[in-house]
């Protein structure tokens, strides 16, 4: 049964605590906030909504009225359900976009009602799906000696939704993020474009909306997947937001770029090894494969759509591209160029770059300080978008360190600078 504590919990984490991708409001933020105040993220009453869920589902005992296998089918049921799902309207999406199609309506009519049924069989998996995840990566929290009595502080509560966008501001001699607004996932590509020209027009900034694939409010946001490795790392991950914001680093989320790295690098290294662990516990079978996100959902800069580029000179025995190699370049040469004041030149460079990725295969809108100002943020694995920023090698020298995850996590949790990081460090 849904426990007292479990209601305080809540009450007490709402109260307290912003979206971690949310920072204090400062005069930049209100004056971004004139083009974004109409479609910004609602997110008190979506809190509410999914909080009542989740004591709808803790009344009627779930996951515990199946066994553990009964419980790891429901979930694999489900995964399935979401991919036939996705694949229905991606077909739907195809016929509506083909002008060859005249009679969309006719043509997409079988699509929609197999939509719709599979729409409906997903709705009835989905509240079982999530109470069987949330009770294997608390058990697995717990084994990992991140619980008091058996039962992770506060609890693993997480609902799947659409996510919101998030604006993201940088100044433009310099990667930093200066501004997150959270806002509708609804906006159309349009209407995200109008937003950040707008923006980057009135303030003279690089601006960027992103999707996010979780948010660490209570209980946490997770978008839709199908990719159950993804997904048990994003559960875990928004559970340490919520962990790290009752303590020092969480609380200083905002504070410095420094800490922002800390505490998303940090929820990132305990989402990887907690996913890991539950996916070697409860799905053995799918242990071998890749625990990476789909590219479409993933925080680490793959967010970019990856399609299948062209043979270069019409051969395939090209050395494959590694994308996290050249985006670490591209972010060390556009912070030298800027260090020199050489704007417009970084600026350039950057899009030629953009245009060097689309070749090789990566979709990338944009390619902007804005871009890296956000993603450089997740620095749980070497090279990629954080350049040469320090603080990602030593959050994850700290872990080498450590001996163990809880270790690591609760000598983290109670930083609040770089600094304190740094002497932490053992030379």
């Amino acid at each position: 049964m849904f426990r007292i504590i479990d209601l305080i919990l809540i009450a007490i984490v709402v109260a307290v605590m912003a979206p971690s991708s949310t920072p204090t409001l400062n005069s930049q933020v209100d004056r971004a906030r004139v083009f974004t105040r109409g479609i910004e993220f609602d997110y008190a009453s979506w809190v509410w909504n999914a909080a009542w869920i989740k004591l709808e589902q803790n009344t009627v005992g779930l996951p515990y009225l199946f066994d553990r296998a009964t419980n790891k089918q429901i979930v694999l049921d489900y995964l399935q359900v979401t991919r036939k799902v996705m694949a229905a309207e991606f077909q739907i999406e195809q016929v509506f976009a083909d002008p060859a199609v005249v009679d969309k309506e006719t043509t997409s009519a079988f699509l929609r009602t197999q939509r719709s049924e599979l729409l409906a069989r997903q709705k009835m998996l989905a509240p079982l799906a999530e109470a069987a995840l949330q009770t294997q990566v608390a058990n697995i929290l717990a084994e990992s000696h991140l619980a008091v009595g058996g039962q992770p502080l506060p609890p693993t509560l997480y609902h799947v939704t659409s996510t919101p966008l998030a604006l993201i501001v940088s100044p433009r001699n310099i990667i930093q993020q200066t501004t997150n607004i959270s806002l509708l996932p609804t906006l159309t590509l349009e209407e995200q474009i109008r937003v950040e020209d707008n923006v980057a027009q009135a303030l003279d900034v690089s601006t960027l909306i992103v999707s996010t694939g979780g948010i660490g409010v209570y209980p946490t946001m997770v978008t839709e997947t199908a990719n159950l490795p993804w997904l048990l790392n994003t559960i875990a991950h928004e559970w340490a937001h919520n962990y790290l914001n009752l303590r020092p680093l969480g609380l200083n989320y905002s504070s410095t770029p420094e800490t922002r790295t800390m505490n998303e690098t940090a929820a990132s290294i305990i989402g990887n090894e907690i996913g890991a662990a539950a996916i070697q516990t409860y799905y053995p079978e799918l242990a071998a494969l890749p625990a990476a996100a789909t590219a479409s959902t993933s925080p680490d800069g793959n967010i970019a759509f990856r399609f299948a580029p062209l043979p270069a000179n019409g051969f395939d025995d090209a050395p494959p591209f590694d994308f996290r190699a050249e985006m670490h370049t591209t972010r060390v040469h556009a912070d030298e160029l800027l260090a020199q004041g050489k704007v417009d030149e970084a600026e350039a460079y950057m899009e030629a770059r953009r245009q060097f990725f689309w070749q090789n295969g990566y979709s990338l809108r944009k390619l902007n300080q804005a871009y890296f100002a956000f993603f450089g943020s997740y620095a749980d694995a070497p090279g990629g978008a954080a350049g040469e920023d320090p603080v990602g090698p030593a959050v994850r020298a700290l872990r080498a360190q450590s001996d163990s995850l809880a270790d690591f996590v609760n000598t983290i949790a109670f930083m609040t600078s770089f600094d304190q990081l740094k002497k932490a460090i053992h030379p």
